[in-house]
């Protein structure tokens, strides 16, 4: 799976850690659902650190389509709440 986070880069995150990245993002979702600001920003950052911990970062020159585009990391509980609905960023 690619991954690419909004205004950084792109990763490849092996396949094993898909379904794992699908669960937070769900989680995510939740914790928007129920205007849980805590909870959210403690997923979002265990989102961005298991692509950044787990996923090969890809060379800039090389050209890849994203599976996923995360928004950026200084994302506001705000604009999350415009992103993370429904299906979240990782439709099931």
């Amino acid at each position: 799976m690619i991954v690419r986070i909004s205004g950084e880069g792109q990763y490849r995150l092996p396949d094993a850690d898909a379904e794992r990245l699908n669960d937070l993002d769900n989680r995510a979702v939740a914790a928007v659902e129920a205007g849980d600001h805590d909870g959210f920003a403690d997923l979002w950052g265990q989102m961005l650190a298991l692509v950044e911990a787990d996923g090969d970062a890809i060379a800039d020159d090389e050209l890849v389509v994203s599976d996923v585009i995360l928004p950026p990391r200084d994302v506001s509980f705000a604009e999350a709440a415009a992103e993370f609905t429904g299906d979240g960023l990782i439709p099931d």
